[in-house]
């Protein structure tokens, strides 16, 4: 009915009804003519019909509207609208002009889709035309080749009556050779919003602007002791330069009455890139260079929060659908949700200067199910933002109810409008698609406003990382949003607090409900078991730690991101990130070992063995306690035990020994064990094994050496004693030196002669000479080294 309607509003003027009767009588003879024919001549006639349709159908032009201002006229304005037609066939179009067609108003919001979906069908409705004055004229459209158009209407000569949103249509009307009159080629719909006096009861929209990105900083930081980050790469130095996407958010945002939703990971990385940094390279790190870029990024960010509402999410963003279908079960992955949210604090407000809200919990693309729904709120929020096309009303209401909805448990949803949340997603880089989502977006708030007449709380919450055209088109809708007469801006606080609708559904769907296209990007459960895992070994590095702090904070902050919502739709790229947040925490704990042995040698009931700890970390270590243990104590024993255990603390870049006393019970060889602890009991990094072979000492064998030893006392004895008789006996037969003297040379070698043969006779008069052994009693020690640093003391 309305779109014969349409169609019987259309009134020719008297020059296009006489054209149209002239070409009617000129086409009708040649068409009497062929009556008289064969019938032959006929089908010939049928054949160049369906060839006529075929150039038609290929002769089609393609309309863009590039622009319209105002996007929402009040009385008294001009209704710009600004674009192109494309001749996309192979004929050229004659005669052809562009004008403008209002249709009727559109009362729901559903019929708007049905416009969208369909805006340049040539089979629906098009309205009616406007006055011919208002029309922009070419001679020729050659295919392939773009002409632009402006038309320029008083809003007056619109015919626009009661409010409401109206169809819009700009239509291309010309001829080809294959049909040599007027016919309708292309045609491009759009919305125009008409409600040029403010509404009595106007709507209360929040709109969100989100900051989220996605992770850019490593676990790793520099080998020096100002622990310099380092980025996986430099693309946040380009989406925060001008021109970049963060770029384009802060500066169209800062003029916006908005909602900023942050995710402080965002912040800590800039944050980090105004100091000294590094970025990854391949194998190595280059120096990062965009401090001043960073600095001026957060400057125009604190002036355009300043007097804001700042909502904080969890650091790093975690993805709370994919924990709460495949993590809850993982041991500690709800707290480090806990540790995400704990963080902001000390992140969001010493860089922007706000105190940001932590209430809100966002999960992805607000779908929810009631699992969703407990582990976001198990953190302390107690608001969460749904959608919904989530949340979805059961009880047919006729319009859409305020976002506020009690959901139990003291728990609040905050149901942001489908519709409005993804007006602005897809490609919108050509300006023709950003004006239609533009105007398509304005056209639903206010239908949804004249709905009831009541005042109602709208949220919109847009996707999480819109791309510059898509920021762009978002910033244009609500500039002339908040510029029109039907709404007004609104906090998320506010709205989260506003009275709810009774009649609105308030209950969570089931966890069978969660979209299957959502599920398909979720992380899977060992991405929380390897978090997990990750985080075991920090508790047990970090009790070693003279300053946890240096590596509690980059690790467990890497450990966030580790789950982060950005990492949707990226499995490979998540897994590697994860596995070297892993890999770099191994390295870290290795540095802290004890040094290989190689076996060692023990002569002897008792003696120390040393075991060496090294610590090549920047800080020191400890305590920690090293225990010697003997797989053999029966053979061998550690202070008098099984094992002993020692504290052992060592400054960094240093190395330190520990002396064990061993005792040995029989010969052979005995396995030994080293093995670090921490305090509280834990195994801290590799164990070290060697060998000790023990050779024991018999009774008998010291015997034979204390033997030896008496003898070699005895002998000594007896040649001292000699020695002393000998002396005397020269003393009586006088001096000896002057009788030398007196008696010459001669006498003196004829009394040596003497001397030699007097000692000779006295010692044969003793006894008999004590041959010394052939042999040792015993072997020598064994002269081996021990291997390095494996000296053995006794």
């Amino acid at each position: 009915m309305a779109e014969a309607a349409d169609f019987q509003v259309t009134s020719p003027s008297p020059a296009r009804r006489w054209l149209r009767r002239t070409t009617a009588l000129v086409a009708g003879a040649p068409l009497l003519a062929g009556l008289l024919q064969l019938p032959a001549a006929g089908s010939a006639h049928a054949d160049g019909q369906a060839s006529a349709k075929a150039d038609s159908d290929s002769g089609a032009v393609a309309v863009a509207i590039d622009s319209l201002s105002p996007a929402a006229p009040t009385d008294g304005d001009t209704v710009t609208v600004s674009g192109t037609v494309t001749n996309q066939g192979k004929q050229t179009v004659t005669d052809a002009h562009v004008g403008l067609r209002v249709g009727p108003p559109l009362t729901t919001r559903s019929a708007i889709d049905t416009v969208a979906k369909n805006s340049d069908d040539l089979q629906g409705s098009i309205g009616s035309q406007i006055d011919d004055k208002y029309v922009e004229k070419f001679s020729e459209l050659t295919p392939g080749v773009a002409e632009h158009f402006n038309i320029s209407v008083p809003v007056d000569e619109l015919d626009l009556g009661q409010d409401g949103v109206y169809q819009l249509s700009v239509a291309l009307s010309g001829e080809t050779s294959a049909q040599p009159w007027e016919q309708l080629l292309g045609i491009q719909r759009t919305f125009l919003p008409w409600q040029p006096d403010a509404a009595g009861s106007k709507t209360r929209t929040t709109y969100l602007w989100p900051l989220v990105s996605t992770t850019h900083m490593a676990a790793e930081t520099g080998p020096n002791e100002q622990q310099t980050p380092v980025f996986l790469n430099d693309d946040l130095a380009k989406e925060i330069s001008p021109g970049g996407r963060l770029n384009q958010m802060v500066m169209l945002g800062k003029d916006l009455d908005v909602t900023w939703v942050i995710d402080p990971d965002l912040l800590a990385s800039v944050d980090a890139m105004t100091r000294s940094y590094q970025v990854r390279d391949g194998d190595r790190t280059t120096n990062g260079t965009h401090q001043a870029v960073a600095k001026q990024w957060l400057a125009d960010l604190q002036d355009a929060v300043a007097d804001k509402e700042v909502v904080a999410l969890p650091f790093a963003d975690p993805d709370l659908a994919s924990l709460a279908h495949n993590g809850t079960d993982v041991t500690g992955s709800l707290s480090q949700l806990k540790d995400a949210t704990d963080v902001v604090a000390n992140t969001v407000e010493p860089i922007l200067h706000v105190k940001p809200s932590t209430d809100f919990a966002w999960p992805v693309d607000g779908a929810v199910d009631r699992s969703i729904v407990k582990v976001a709120t198990s953190a302390g929020a107690d608001k969460v933002i749904a959608r919904s096309d989530s949340l979805r009303e059961t009880s047919g209401l006729p319009y859409t109810p305020s976002a506020a909805r009690p959901i139990g448990g003291g728990t609040t949803a905050v149901v942001a409008d489908a519709r409005l949340s993804t007006a602005f997603e897809g490609d919108l880089t050509k300006a023709s698609a950003s004006t239609l989502s533009v105007q398509r977006f304005l056209a639903q708030s206010l239908t949804l406003g004249l709905q009831t007449g009541k005042e109602r709380s709208v949220v919109v919450a847009p996707q999480r990382m819109p791309s510059g055209s898509q920021a762009r088109a978002m910033a244009e809708a609500l500039t002339a949003l908040q510029g029109g007469t039907w709404s007004e801006s609104q906090k998320l606080t506010a709205a989260a607090a506003a009275k709810p609708d009774p009649d609105a559904t308030t209950k969570v769907p089931g966890t069978s409900s969660y979209p299957s296209s959502l599920r398909k990007q979720e992380l899977p459960r060992s991405a929380f078991q390897q978090v997990a895992e990750t985080q075991y070994k920090l508790d047990n590095f970090k009790v070693v730690l003279s300053d946890p702090s240096r590596v509690v904070t980059p690790f467990g902050r890497a450990l966030n991101r580790g789950m982060s919502t950005s990492w949707r739709g990226r499995a490979t790229e998540a897994g590697s990130f994860r596995d070297g947040v892993e890999s770099y925490l191994d390295g870290l704990t290795s540095r802290v070992r004890l040094i290989d042995k190689s076996e060692t040698k023990l002569s002897g009931r008792s003696a120390t063995i040393p075991v060496t700890v090294q610590n090549n970390l920047v800080q020191d270590v400890g305590p920690l306690v090293l225990r010697l243990t003997s797989t053999n104590p029966t053979r061998l024993e550690i202070g008098g035990a099984a094992y002993q255990e020692q504290p052992v603390s060592v400054s960094g870049g240093h190395s330190q020994s520990v002396k064990f006393t061993t005792s040995a019970n029989a010969n052979g060889r005995a396995t030994v064990i080293a093995q670090l602890y921490t305090m509280d009991g834990r195994k801290y990094g590799a164990p070290v094994t060697f060998d000790v072979k023990v050779t024991e000492i018999t009774a008998t064998v010291m015997l034979v050496i204390g033997g030896g030893v008496l003898l070699l006392v005895l002998a000594g004895f007896r040649m001292y004693t000699q020695r002393k008789r000998a002396a005397a006996r020269e003393a009586e037969q006088g001096d000896p030196a002057a009788d030398e003297a007196a008696d010459g040379p001669e006498n003196r070698e004829d009394h040596g002669e003497r001397l030699g043969q007097e000692s000779e006779e006295h010692a044969r008069a003793d006894g008999p000479e004590q041959p010394s052994d052939p042999t040792p009693d015993t072997a020598a020690e064994d002269t081996d080294p021990s291997g390095t640093g494996e000296r053995v003391d006794r």
